[in-house]
C-alpha cells in the first residue's frame, strides 16, 4: 500500500466530527443596527459621496434629460448602453448628435480597441444599494456585462431610492439571493481607486475614474 493509500485510509477511518451550530446572522445584524436618525437614503448618499461619487436626485420621467445634460458637461460623446435595455430606450429620445448611444451587441474581444479607447462612459442600472457602506449592487447579465462597469472612464448608474437596504444581509434576504444568483454580483462603493505604500489614493487607475449615481425618487 502506498503512502497516499495509507493517508486516505486513515482519513476515512477517522471518526466523523459533530457539525457546529450555524451562527445566528440575523441576531447579529439586529444587534449591530446603527442608532441613527438618518434614513437609509440619507446614509447611502452620505457614504457614497464620501467615496468621491456624484449623486443626483431625479425621477423616472426626468432622468434621461438630466443624464444628457451631465454627459454634455463631462464631454461624453459615446455612451455604452445595454443591448435592448429599457434605460437605453428611455434615453434614446434625449440623445442628440453630440451624444451617441452605443449598444453592447458583441463580445469585447471583437471590438477591443474601440471599446477601451473609443467609449467615454457607460450606463447601467443598479439592482439595489447598501446604506451602511454607500455601495451599489449590480447583477450583470448578457445584455449589460460586467465589463460595462469596469472599463469606461465614467460610470453612470440608475438607482431606485426604494431599493436601498440598510446592509448587505438585509439586501440578500429581501431580494431572496438564495433562490438564484448571477455569475457575478458586483458591489461598488465609489470610483476605482488604488494606493501606494504611503496610502496616497489615486482614482481611475484600473477602472472608472468617475461614478455618477442618478437617484430615482418617487413622489411622496
Amino acid at each position: 500500500m502506498s503512502a497516499r493509500d495509507n493517508i486516505l485510509a486513515r482519513l476515512r477511518a477517522a471518526p466523523a466530527g459533530e457539525a457546529l451550530p450555524l451562527p445566528d446572522v440575523a441576531a447579529w445584524y439586529a444587534a449591530a443596527a446603527p442608532a441613527e436618525a438618518a434614513t437609509p437614503v440619507e446614509r447611502f448618499r452620505a457614504n457614497i459621496e464620501a467615496a468621491h461619487a456624484e449623486v443626483h436626485d431625479t425621477d423616472a420621467a426626468s432622468w434621461p434629460a438630466l443624464l444628457a445634460r451631465i454627459a454634455g458637461a463631462k464631454n461624453v460623446r459615446r455612451l455604452l448602453v445595454g443591448n435592448g435595455a429599457p434605460e437605453a430606450a428611455a434615453l434614446a429620445g434625449h440623445a442628440d448628435a453630440a451624444l451617441q448611444l452605443v449598444p453592447y451587441v458583441e463580445p469585447a474581444s471583437r471590438w477591443r480597441d474601440d471599446f477601451f479607447d473609443g467609449i467615454d462612459a457607460a450606463l447601467t442600472p443598479a439592482r439595489s444599494a447598501i446604506a451602511d457602506t454607500g455601495s451599489l449592487i449590480l447583477w450583470p447579465d448578457a445584455t449589460a456585462p460586467r465589463l460595462m462597469s469596469l472599463v469606461p472612464a465614467i460610470h453612470f448608474v440608475l438607482l431606485d431610492a426604494a431599493a436601498i437596504h440598510r446592509d448587505l444581509y438585509t439586501a440578500m434576504k429581501a431580494e431572496r439571493w438564495a433562490d438564484g444568483m448571477p455569475t457575478n454580483a458586483l458591489v461598488i462603493s465609489g470610483p476605482s481607486k488604488t494606493a501606494d505604500i504611503q496610502q496616497t489614493l489615486a482614482y481611475g487607475a484600473h477602472g472608472p475614474r468617475e461614478l455618477v449615481v442618478l437617484l430615482l425618487r418617487r413622489p411622496s
